[in-house]
């Protein structure tokens, strides 16, 4: 069993909604976000836009990590490829990996060298064999893709925390199906997503919507193609889901 010896102050926490306790910790301390996708099961870009919206709320920098992309033709690979330009283009760090063919693990390596970093995203998508890759001989458990669903099964069930030898610390946290960000207010979750940022206070109104208002600034940049419609959508799918999650807590509590 591990001894605590000292408790350092809290900062850069990364949280999450509870449905019935709060807001609850998921890490703290921590220099950066690994956002672990995979093109199996099929890459959501809602869910990467969601564990951006959470890195920039805590300012704490992300990075895309796309893993098993030795599974994609040239065909898929160019059109994944398109789809990870649109996140290249805002400044945010994009790496391709496969445990299976060893691409893009020196770099990663790298990237995890002397900082505290965090594995987030859908179970499934290969955190925990990314972790193994990393650290020969650790042999954590690791899971398959259900063939009913084409879902992750649940593997790692708690945060954990694993120390570099050459420098570094790793937490491969849970799998989950959906990020919630109900917590957040609807203004900074728009606030979140960054190429909005210049459009702001631009509306015709000021309590616009950005749907179909009219005069809407961040739709205008939409239809000009400065800003992703892709991420548009997810934003608005966000909204949605945040204010649902909102009204079930409400009924569950009657």
């Amino acid at each position: 069993a591990g001894v605590i010896e000292a408790v350092h102050p809290r900062h850069s926490v990364l949280t999450r909604p509870d449905f019935y306790d709060g807001v609850k910790p998921i890490a703290a301390n921590i220099d950066q976000i690994i956002i672990v996708s995979a093109v199996m099961p099929e890459f959501s870009t809602n869910i990467v836009d969601r564990y951006l919206v959470a890195a920039e709320d805590v300012e704490i920098r992300p990075l895309i990590l796309l893993n098993k992309v030795d599974m994609l033709d040239d065909v898929a690979r160019a059109r994944i490829e398109s789809q990870l330009e649109t996140y290249r283009k805002l400044n945010y760090e994009v790496l391709l990996v496969s445990c299976e063919s060893g691409e893009g693990l020196d770099e990663l390596k790298a990237k995890l060298t002397d900082k505290i970093s965090i594995f987030v995203g859908q179970s499934g998508v290969g955190k925990s064999s990314l972790t193994n890759a990393l650290m020969p001989g650790l042999d954590v458990l690791t899971g398959e893709i259900s063939e009913n669903s084409g879902l992750g099964q649940h593997t790692t069930t708690t945060a954990r925390l694993y120390h570099f030898p050459s420098g570094g610390d790793l937490i491969d946290s849970p799998g989950i199906r959906e990020f919630a960000l109900w917590h957040l207010e609807a203004d900074r979750i728009t606030w979140c997503f960054v190429e909005f940022r210049d459009y702001l206070g631009g509306c015709k109104f000021r309590d616009c919507t950005h749907k179909d208002d009219p005069g809407c600034a961040l739709r205008a940049a939409v239809d000009a193609g400065a800003i992703s419609a892709d991420r548009f959508h997810n934003y608005h799918r966000i909204l949605e889901t945040m204010q649902e999650a909102r009204h079930g807590r409400q009924q569950a509590r009657l």
